[in-house]
């Protein structure tokens, strides 16, 4: 133990919320190569899902607490003693949040408060990075979305994601602490959870290819959005928290597609049509529709020296190459 403890002197110390989810695991990736202590914060489960930290269990540290939780959270700060935090967790699938509004809520808005206060008890010194997002745009006043664009969300999940941008811009004006947050638009990788579009269109496109299905059914293939490749994400929220000052910063390409555009790609890096295999179903139409996100990362650009590098159509063929490595039953398919 005091080896271990003489080891940590001296090194930063960085906890994530969230470090089993798509961002978690590339983030803890990225602050282990950068000779950080990483502790992930993971809920006590009796399923949990290591699927995208397996090949890191042995670098980083695994603490138990919950976000519906205040004295977990306060806990686990004076045990870790971190110099940043980034809160990632969230119930962060958008349909789900119009079927469970309340936990929705309970996690993705009041969990952000929860976190800030704990730090503010124990150390309001602790740097923060707080996971926002482009779907709080929603209904949008403007194209594209700067920092400055009124917001005018769409779903439960864009509203608590709201909640929580503005509890930490009021934590940050009330008590001075190094708070911010990255208003993050869509971003994509062979991690992605299985019940967003694009890791769905990945391995639908797949499963045609090899004969297992025949057609892949999807809502609206029209929607716009601005897609960016999730690696290259994480570190501008690496890079938010090494500012002389807490700001907020949207992380996009400038460039949207489509649903319609991603099968096309995807069954194409197949050699197949994607109209031959897609059907929309209308069940699968949101209540609310977002039509169009697209950001203008120029702040990140100027400020953050920030800038995406991955093509669409090359993120397009990441998807579909590591879906078709899963499906011949490769363990690496998930971990690029």
């Amino acid at each position: 133990m005091a080896q271990n403890a003489a080891s940590n002197a001296g090194r930063r110390c960085a906890l994530i919320t969230g470090i089993t989810g798509q961002d978690g695991s590339y983030l803890a990736e990225l602050l282990l190569a950068k000779g950080y202590r990483v502790v992930g914060m993971v809920r006590r489960s009796s399923a949990e899902n290591f699927e995208r930290i397996g090949h890191l269990v042995e670098s980083v540290e695994l603490r138990q607490a919950d976000l519906l939780d205040q004295l977990s959270l306060i806990n686990l700060i004076k045990e870790v003693e971190p110099t940043e935090v980034y809160n990632l967790a969230a119930q962060s699938f958008v349909p789900t949040s119009f079927s469970q509004p309340m936990l929705t809520g309970e996690f993705t808005a009041l969990g952000v408060t929860r976190m800030l206060e704990a730090i503010r008890l124990v150390n309001p010194a602790i740097r923060f990075y707080q996971a926002s997002s482009s779907e709080m745009f929603g209904k949008v006043r403007e194209t594209p979305q700067r920092e400055t664009t009124p917001f005018y969300p769409r779903s439960p999940y864009g509203v608590a994601k709201l909640y929580g941008h503005w509890i930490t811009v009021n934590y940050r004006e009330s008590y001075g602490m190094y708070a911010c947050s990255g208003i993050l638009f869509n971003h994509e990788s062979p991690r992605r959870g299985r019940e967003f579009v694009t890791r769905k269109i990945a391995e639908g496109a797949a499963a045609v290819a090899a004969g297992l299905q025949k057609t892949l059914q999807l809502g609206n293939l029209d929607a716009k959005r601005d897609w960016g490749y999730a690696p290259e994400y994480v570190e501008a929220m690496w890079r938010m928290l090494q500012q002389d000052g807490p700001e907020d910063y949207v992380i996009g390409t400038g460039r949207h597609h489509t649903p319609r555009e991603f099968c096309e790609h995807a069954f194409a890096r197949l050699g197949l049509d994607y109209q031959n295999h897609v059907v929309v179903d209308p069940n699968l139409l949101r209540p609310a529709e977002v039509d169009t996100l697209l950001a203008d990362p120029s702040k990140a650009k100027r400020e953050l020296g920030w800038e995406p590098a991955t093509p669409f159509a090359q993120l397009v063929n990441l998807m579909v190459d590591s879906a078709v490595e899963r499906l011949r039953g490769s363990p690496a398919g998930g971990q690029r």
